[in-house]
C-alpha cells in the first residue's frame, strides 16, 4: 500500500530514535533527485534503513514547478566559445533569456571564470560526451523508475519543437544540431517554402512568420513534476524511509559512522550519507575537502490552468530562452535564467515578460489566471553534475549540481549512488561527473 502524502504537509522533527540508531543511509534532499535516491536504494535492497532529511517540505524547490521535461537529447553545455562576450548584454537586460543583477556580479566571478575556462572547444567537446552518455542512461533508467511508481501513464513521449523566427537564427543553431547527430540524437528541420504548413502539423495555432523549425522526437514531459515527486516520495514511506524535517549543517566522518550535525543541536548517523540538497549542496561540501563551484540559475514560469490552449508538446524558443509546456492539465510558460544567487527577491516581471511573448507566439493563448513561480536550479559551470564520493570520505556522496536536467537525470542519478554505496561498478563511466575535477 502506498502511503499518501498530503500537499505540502510539513514534515515530522527528527525523533530520539532518528538520532539513537544508525541509519544505512541519510540522504539530505527531498527533490526528484534525493527522492529517487531513496527509492532506488530500498528497491535495490528493503532491508536498508534509509532517512530522508528535508530544510522544507517535499519537493519545495525546483522539483516542484520546472518544466516537466525529460530532454534526453539536451546535450550541449550552456557555456559556449566566446559567451563571456555577451555578459554586457545580461547586465543591462534584466528581462532578457540570461541576465546578472549587477550587484551580484563581485560574488558571481569565480564562477564566471570557471564558466569562461569551460567554454573552451575541447571542454565542451568532452562535458557534450559525458552529458549525452548520462542522458542516454537516463532515458532507460526513468522507464525503470516510473514502472516501479505506478507512473508510466504520467509519460508523454510527444517530442519537442523548436522554433526560429528568421532563418539567420536557424542557421546559426545548426552547429548544436550537428553536435546531436554525431551522438545519435534525432530530429527533423523545416524549412523553406512549405515550413508553415508543416509546423501547423506539429502544433496548430501558433502565429505565423516562422522561418524554421526543428522537431525531437526523442523528448518527453511528465503530466505534473510535483505530483511525480510526491508519488515517489509516497512510495519510500511505503517501503519504510523516514523523512525529518531538519537542515544539515555539518558532516564529520568518524571511524564506524559518518554524523550529520542538524539545526538546534540534533546529530544523526549513517554508514552512508548522501548530499542531495540542490541548491543548498555546496554549503556542506567545505568541511569534506571539496569546495564545489555551485551557482543557482534561478528560472521563472507561469502556470495557466485547463483550457488555456490546446498544446500538442513542449515548444522551445531558443532566441528567447524559454519554453511552452503541457502540465498539470494547463500550460506552463517559462524558461531563462538569472543569475543573481539565492537570497535576493524574486523579479516576477521575468515571468510576465516570457507570458508576453508567448501570447505573442500563441495568439489564442489564455492568460488569465496564471501562478508565477521562480525556483533555484543548482548549476556547475561546466554544466555536468557532480556525482561521487566525497574527497575526505567515500562513504560522503554527492549527487547534485544537475542544473536544467535535474528531472531528466534524477533515475540515472540513483541507480549511479545506489551501486557506489553497494559496493559495486556503476554501469556509467562517472570520471567526467567527480568532485575533484574543479581542483
Amino acid at each position: 500500500m502506498v502511503v499518501e502524502l498530503a500537499p505540502d504537509a510539513p514534515l515530522p522533527p527528527v525523533t530520539t530514535a532518528d538520532a539513537e540508531q544508525v541509519h544505512d543511509a541519510v540522504v539530505i534532499g527531498a527533490g526528484v533527485i534525493g527522492l529517487s535516491i531513496a527509492l532506488r536504494l530500498v528497491l535495490a535492497n528493503s532491508a536498508r534503513r534509509v532517512l530522508v532529511l528535508e530544510r522544507d517540505s517535499v519537493a519545495a524547490g525546483a522539483s516542484r514547478g520546472n518544466a516537466g521535461a525529460y530532454a534526453f537529447s539536451d546535450i550541449e553545455p550552456l557555456a559556449s566559445p566566446g559567451i563571456l562576450r555577451k555578459v554586457p548584454r545580461w547586465l543591462f537586460n534584466p528581462l532578457g533569456p540570461l541576465s546578472l543583477r549587477p550587484g551580484y556580479l563581485p560574488t558571481l566571478a569565480p564562477w564566471l571564470w570557471r564558466f569562461w575556462r569551460a567554454s573552451q572547444p575541447a571542454r565542451v567537446s568532452a562535458s557534450t560526451t559525458a552529458q549525452t552518455a548520462l542522458n542516454r542512461l537516463s532515458a532507460a533508467a526513468t522507464l525503470r523508475l516510473l514502472d516501479a511508481v505506478d507512473a508510466t501513464s504520467m509519460l508523454h513521449q510527444d517530442g519537442n519543437l523548436h522554433l526560429y523566427e528568421s532563418t539567420s537564427q536557424w542557421k546559426a543553431s545548426l552547429r548544436g544540431w550537428e553536435a546531436r547527430r554525431a551522438h545519435g540524437i534525432d530530429f527533423e528541420h523545416a524549412h523553406g517554402p512549405h515550413v508553415a504548413e508543416r509546423i501547423a502539423q506539429w502544433q496548430p495555432g501558433l502565429a505565423p512568420g516562422f522561418a524554421a523549425a526543428t522537431f525531437v522526437p526523442g523528448w518527453a514531459t511528465i503530466d505534473d513534476p510535483h505530483q511525480l515527486v510526491r508519488r515517489i516520495a509516497g512510495h519510500c514511506a511505503s517501503r519504510s524511509v523516514r523523512f525529518a524535517r531538519a537542515t544539515a549543517k555539518a558532516i564529520t566522518p568518524l571511524s564506524a559512522v559518518v554524523a550529520v550535525q542538524l539545526d538546534g543541536g540534533c546529530v544523526v548517523f549513517g554508514r552512508h550519507v548522501v548530499i542531495a540538497a540542490g541548491a543548498w549542496s555546496h554549503h556542506l561540501t567545505h568541511s569534506l575537502g571539496d569546495d564545489i563551484p555551485l551557482e543557482t540559475e534561478r528560472g521563472y514560469n507561469t502556470t495557466l490552468p485547463p483550457g488555456a490552449f490546446d498544446l500538442r508538446r513542449q515548444l522551445t524558443f531558443p532566441a528567447h530562452g524559454f519554453v511552452v509546456t503541457p502540465v498539470a492539465g494547463g500550460v506552463r510558460v517559462g524558461g531563462a535564467v538569472e543569475l543573481a544567487g539565492l537570497n535576493a527577491p524574486p523579479n516576477y516581471q521575468r515571468s510576465d515578460a516570457m507570458l508576453t511573448k508567448a501570447k505573442r507566439f500563441l495568439p489564442a493563448l489564455k492568460v488569465e489566471d496564471g501562478t508565477r513561480w521562480m525556483g533555484f536550479r543548482p548549476s556547475l559551470p561546466d554544466s555536468l553534475p557532480v556525482i561521487g564520493p566525497a574527497r575526505k570520505d567515500s562513504r560522503v556522496l554527492y549527487a547534485f549540481g544537475h542544473g536544467h536536467l535535474g528531472l531528466t537525470q534524477s533515475a540515472a542519478t540513483a541507480e549511479i549512488v545506489e551501486a557506489l554505496i553497494a559496493g559495486q561498478t556503476p554501469t556509467l563511466d562517472i570520471a567526467a561527473f567527480s568532485p575533484r575535477r574543479f581542483v
